[in-house]
């Protein structure tokens, strides 16, 4: 570093964050977060590209729950799984598993998930992303044997609940990570990534279903479950070497293995760039800590906090109230509507290819456009196909009138993936404060955890002809939220596309618009060494600076 610069790693080792930095730390954190600024897509990729690699490394562990959660929902159409765990009701309806059980194993990863997020949130915050990930994969592969092996449905459900500990974790932690450790550039590509290894587990499990069919024994269920064990011990292995995330370390006044980390996820960077990031990284904190102190779930609706809350909570389960839950599952409803099994395997197929296809087009899509007006006209978009796919199935009951539903479906799912699927991660990632990211993120999944929790309890009696026998009408309901949700958006979701966290930090702290954050300019870095006064100015308006203090 240049010998101007107050700053270096040596002088402040061993001392707390919230301790006041130099003006050279401040010089030091402004060129490094300018410079993460005019990077291009390519120049950003090509700087970090090993963190580009350990973020997707991660973010695979999410393959297994997009492998389960479309497993157990296909199940119930599923004719050897139905004649093991369900009962014959005759006629048409022949075997099933009863509406209540299917309610039971569709929420049972669910609750576990939940406990398994709140718990992810104190560990990540205390032992950090890397040991965590390793003991849940650990426990992941112990708990297949669970329902491997089950023979009945309470001990099936009781599997279920267990891996779900583990999901809740994985589901956390891959879009945490990438957030932390890649720049702002990639930082939407990369927590969007997530819901690509959401696709491909589904379009792993719906190859694996569609092929063992026709398999007339106990295994045509047993291999399915049997292929979670491929995961777990090279992720292991891959999370054993990881680098920790330098925001946990610097969290941690751990500044040393920070900037060490920084070097691991970063190519090429001189010694003077290691400690410009070390110090914004620093600087972030700071601005944090002078906020709103302390690091605990109670800290998440305080203050400014209580905003970025509300907005990563209600964020996630709009991908439940866009209703995924019921197009995510049209295995089972193409059967009750009357297509032969073998069809509605194979359409299921197609159903997650436009998953993986459409997570694929979304990360062109918020390269041109942000994560509010893809979230906002996504919403938009599924409740106008919900609308007539409900319509469809109230007005007539045709044979081309099923396909056409078929069809409308898989667009909803192209739509979902493009939008509101990937998008919800990013914004989680994002919009929630560094300082309390592991606990807020958890508080998200467990507020979408919830809200599944009711939607897998309609679910099954909308469809089973045992109960509601709702079939394509279930649209409706879940077409009602999916307008909610656009409500909300418009009035609620900022948009964070291009935005550092330390000028994320400012427009919260400043109470800015939801409509207003993407014209509204920040200079975090505009302080006088003494006050710390940070400007704040309108770009449309050209209102007089405003001082924070």
């Amino acid at each position: 570093m240049a010998n101007t610069t107050e700053y270096t790693l040596e002088k402040i080792a061993g001392h707390h964050v919230e301790e006041t930095l130099g003006h050279g730390a401040l010089v030091d954190a402004k060129h490094a977060s300018d410079e993460e600024h005019a990077q291009s897509l390519w120049q950003a990729i090509k700087a970090n590209k090993s963190a580009v690699g350990w973020s997707v490394a991660v973010s695979m562990s999410v393959v297994m729950e997009g492998y389960d959660t479309i497993l157990i929902g296909n199940f119930f159409g599923y004719p050897e799984f139905q004649k093991k765990y369900g009962h014959d009701y005759g006629g048409t309806a022949g075997y099933q598993v009863s509406a209540p059980w299917q309610t039971g194993l569709s929420m049972a990863s669910t609750v576990g998930a939940i406990f398994g997020g709140i718990m992810n949130g104190q560990l990540c915050a205390k032992y950090g992303y890397r040991w965590v990930m390793i003991v849940a994969l650990f426990f992941m592969a112990a708990f297949v044997f669970i329902i491997f092996f089950a023979q009945s449905l309470p001990v099936l459900l009781v599997g279920e609940i267990l891996c779900g500990f583990s999901w809740g974790v994985f589901a956390t932690v891959g879009p945490a990570y990438a957030s932390e450790v890649c720049p702002t550039n990639l930082r939407g590509y990369l927590t969007t990534f997530v819901n690509l290894c959401w696709a491909i587990g589904q379009f792993i499990a719906a190859g694996v279903l569609e092929g063992l069919i026709n398999r007339p024994d106990q295994w045509s269920y047993r291999i399915p479950f049997a292929l979670q064990w491929i995961w777990p011990v090279p992720l292991m292995i891959v999370c054993f070497f990881m680098p920790e995330s330098p925001w946990y370390l610097v969290r941690n006044d751990r500044l040393e293995e920070a900037k060490h980390n920084i070097k691991r996820l970063s190519n090429d960077k001189t010694e003077e760039q290691l400690a410009g990031q070390l110090a914004m990284l620093v600087h972030t904190t700071k601005i944090e800590a002078e906020i709103v102190a302390g690091t605990s779930y109670l800290d998440c609706f305080k203050g400014v906090d209580l905003r970025r809350t509300e907005i990563i909570c209600v964020a996630f389960a709009g991908q439940i109230l866009s209703g995924s839950t019921f197009a995510y599952s049209p295995t089972y409803f193409f059967e009750q509507a009357g297509m032969s099994s073998s069809n509605a395997f194979k359409m299921n197929v197609g159903s997650t290819a436009m998953a993986f296809t459409g997570t694929l087009l979304s990360w062109w899509l918020i390269t041109y456009a942000g994560r509010r007006t893809l979230y906002v006209w996504g919403q938009g978009a599924l409740f106008f196909f919900q609308m007539i796919l409900g319509i469809l199935s109230a007005t007539t009951s045709s044979k081309g009138s099923l396909w056409a539903q078929a069809a409308i479906c898989i667009i909803w799912v192209l739509i979902y993936s493009m939008t509101i699927g990937p998008i919800a991660y990013a914004i989680v990632a994002e919009t929630s404060s560094v300082r309390l990211r592991p606990l807020s993120v958890c508080l998200a999944r467990t507020t979408y955890q919830l809200i599944n929790i009711v939607s897998q309890v309609l679910e099954p009696y909308f469809m089973n002809p045992t109960a509601w026998n709702a079939k394509g009408k279930t649209a409706f309901f879940w077409g009602g939220t999916a307008l909610c949700m656009f409500v909300w958006a418009y009035f609620r979701l900022p948009e964070g596309k291009g935005r550092t966290y330390e000028e994320l930090d400012l427009l919260f702290q400043k109470k800015v618009s939801a409509r207003k954050f993407s014209s509204t300019h920040v200079d975090p870095y505009a302080m006088e060494s003494q006050e710390g006064l940070v400007q704040v100015q309108s770009v449309q308006s050209q209102e007089e600076t405003k001082e924070i203090k």
